[in-house]
């Protein structure tokens, strides 16, 4: 014999109460909001993380130039690191002559295992000093994601912190509402009088 105990809130029965109908609807649009809202905010944040990092590189290729300089100082040995993908970089002294004027010395950063005498290519602002390189397609789209995927889980977690508010109160209503009804039944079924 079974019975059917999905969509209960949803149909009119005794046992059913404000409560629980405003908990169903609470749910339904969690769930609305959850599909849709949540992947809305996630996709515009990344939008507008997307278009404000494109400014970005942009002001930085603009204001950064690289030049192809000979290093002249020693470059330290590479340490061994946790992390295994990221290239370390040291400071050491480098040699390069602008076009139509004499050569210059001056310290920049350069990837660990170059030699003395090497050829790299180094990046300066427009004051001289050394600086990284400028943010690439892949780093922009690296930003836009993290911020996207950040914005979503966001609002999700805000989403689900409210279902859980509201469904905590509704519990207390739930409950208050029970013992009203059983306040007024409790006598007929104890036989005992009101108080």
């Amino acid at each position: 014999m079974g019975t059917r105990m999905r969509g209960w809130r949803w149909r009119s029965n005794p046992l059913r109460r404000r409560s629980d109908v405003v908990e169903a609807w609470t749910a339904l649009v969690v769930g609305v909001l959850l599909l849709v809202a949540a992947p809305l905010a996630g996709a515009v944040a990344g939008r507008w993380v997307h278009d404000e990092a494109r400014a970005a590189a942009a002001e930085q290729r603009a204001e950064r130039h690289r030049v192809r300089a000979e290093v002249v100082g020693r470059v330290p040995e590479a340490l061994p690191t946790a992390d295994g993908a990221r290239e370390q970089m040291f400071r050491v002294d480098v040699r390069w002559a602008p076009p139509g004027e004499p050569a210059r010395t001056t310290t920049a950063r350069v990837p660990a295992g170059t030699r003395q005498g090497d050829r790299v290519d180094v990046w300066f602002d427009d004051k001289g000093r050394s600086v990284p390189p400028p943010a690439d397609g892949t780093a922009v789209w690296q930003q836009t994601l993290t911020m996207g995927v950040a914005a979503t889980g966001g609002a999700a977690a805000v989403v689900l912190l409210g279902h859980g508010v509201v469904r905590r109160v509704a519990m207390r209503h739930r409950l208050a509402e029970w013992d009203r009804e059983w306040t007024r039944t409790e006598p007929e079924w104890t036989r005992r009088r009101p108080a």
